[in-house]
């Protein structure tokens, strides 16, 4: 049988303590598609509309392709963007009607003036115009807010299980196969959904999350369900709903569901406290690191806080300062975000020496910019570094050498003399060793590496890292949970309050 299936992607990653607003030009920066036209290298979040279509193209099935908008993350979108990419969305379902399915793929961490569950409110308004009878899925990122309203508003959401994100097209084929099991087999997905009252960061590439992944793929396993997911949340978003949260979606067994989803979540509750990877100040991490033997591979030194990719703006100066104070040589941070620079750098090209200001542009969580002496040793243009099946754009880089400890001052310093700086044009966070090796460095020659990121960097970095290092820093993605200034927050949070939990 021939099905009519509309598909349509909307999402940002909203930090409300960001300086950094989201309007439609940051959407178009980042991926703002229509009709399909994804290009050779697509966002990452484009990926499941494209397994989509091909999914549906090996049924003979038709579908009708949406707006797909996505924004790197920043501070609160403003309600003309949110409003017109919505409106556009639905103008485009209302165009397509009648349809089978409807299939969205959506971030579920927007937050936008006006609409503080923004695809909460989109996935009501597609609900309202296909009506109660019509499939709605959707695949979420696991960051999301898991709100009532997304939950009541769709009739199956799958969320990605691995933190980095190494898992979309699996997560994006899963909805798929839900589609289908309801088309010919008359699955009746049915959700609960538990709190766990829980604010955290949670990488799955150690315990305990490693062994909770697994048992979720167990449960998948059990008679009855068919999909678990858990909500990691953001905690950086200031909305009434934010925390995390799981996800059970059985075949019409509503007590299965809620049996499930609460005794994963009081396993995940068990175990918070372990959660969290140690993280050290700046000046534990460089101890650490001038404390240690020689080696052949670099520590990885990740800025938790001043990650881009959680809306923070990538152009922090605290631990790069630090470096130059104490004079630690035989160190590379990439990418900065500084446009300015990058600009300056490609205009003096390769070999150049330039008095520059670099860092510390957006606001007092960037910290003071540095005024340094550089050598230009690396120039790239429109360069990419890998992510979870995507290529995310750097855009323009800049490799640019300051001498420290005895290289201070000296004209060409050698690699343990010197802290090496990719500047870029693109605010993105550390994804991959390539936003080194795309400027002209060899990572693997260096004591220490700084990447600022909070996890995503891992699944690139592990590989070539002697040890990788979490720190806490000053920035807008600070890891103190529990003093995260929130506002609009309408229940107890764990660490905010010990225990959470009513009775």
């Amino acid at each position: 049988m021939t099905r009519r299936l509309f598909t349509a992607c909307l999402g940002t990653e909203t930090n409300s303590f960001s300086p950094i607003p989201t309007g439609l030009g940051l959407f178009g920066r980042t991926m703002l598609v229509r009709d399909g036209q994804f290009g050779a290298t697509p966002n990452l979040f484009a990926l499941p509309l494209q397994l989509w279509r091909e999914r549906a193209a090996a049924r003979g099935w038709t579908v009708l392709e949406g707006l797909a908008a996505f924004a790197a993350p920043a501070g609160d979108t403003t309600r003309a963007a949110y409003e017109s990419l919505r409106d556009e969305i639905l103008a485009g379902l209302r165009a397509a009607m009648p349809v089978d399915a409807v299939l969205l793929n959506l971030h579920g961490a927007m937050i936008a003036d006006g609409y503080p569950d923004a695809e909460g409110d989109l996935l009501a308004a597609v609900r309202a115009v296909v009506g109660p009878a019509v499939p709605i899925l959707a695949e979420l990122d696991l960051h999301c807010h898991l709100t009532r309203l997304k939950v009541d508003s769709a009739d199956a959401l799958v969320i990605f299980k691995e933190y980095p994100h190494i898992d979309v097209r699996e997560r994006a084929a899963e909805v798929f196969t839900l589609l289908e099991r309801m088309f010919d087999s008359g699955l009746k997905p049915v959700m609960a959904l538990h709190d766990c009252r829980m604010l955290g960061f949670y990488p799955t590439t150690r315990e305990p999350m490693l062994g909770i992944v697994q048992e979720m793929h167990r449960l998948e396993r059990e008679p009855g369900i068919v999909s678990v997911s858990l909500a990691h949340g953001f905690p950086w978003g200031d909305t009434p709903e934010v925390g995390t949260r799981v996800l059970v979606v059985t075949d019409n067994d509503a007590p299965l569901a809620a049996r499930t989803a609460r005794a994963l979540g009081d396993r995940i509750w068990a175990v918070r406290d372990q959660m969290v990877p140690p993280l050290l100040g700046i000046d534990q991490a460089i101890d650490h690191v001038l404390g240690a033997a020689p080696h052949e591979k670099p520590f990885v030194l990740a800025d938790t806080a001043d990650n881009a990719g959680i809306g923070a703006c990538g152009d922090s100066t605290f631990l790069l300062a630090r470096l130059i104070e104490r004079g630690v040589g035989g160190v590379a941070l990439s990418p900065l975000w500084d446009p300015g620079a990058t600009a300056l750098a490609h205009d003096a090209g390769v070999g150049a020496r330039l008095a520059m200001r670099i860092g510390g542009k957006l606001g007092i969580a960037s910290g003071a910019p540095l005024d340094l002496s550089v050598r230009v040793m690396g120039l790239a243009k429109d360069a990419r570094q890998p992510f979870g099946g995507s290529m995310a754009p750097l855009g323009d880089l800049a490799w640019l050498r300051v001498g420290v400890g005895s290289g201070a001052g000296h004209e060409h310093p050698d690699d343990h003399e010197a802290i090496d700086i990719v500047v870029n044009e693109s605010r993105i966070q550390s994804f991959h060793p390539e936003c080194f090796r795309q400027a002209g460095i060899d990572p693997s020659r260096y004591r220490a590496l700084v990447v600022k990121s909070t996890q995503h960097f891992h699944a690139g970095f592990a590989p070539i890292a002697r040890e990788i290092l979490y720190l806490t820093a000053p920035g807008t993605g600070s890891m103190n949970f529990a003093s995260l200034p929130h506002t609009r927050v309408t229940q107890p949070l764990w660490p905010k309050v010990e225990n959470p939990h009513p009775g």
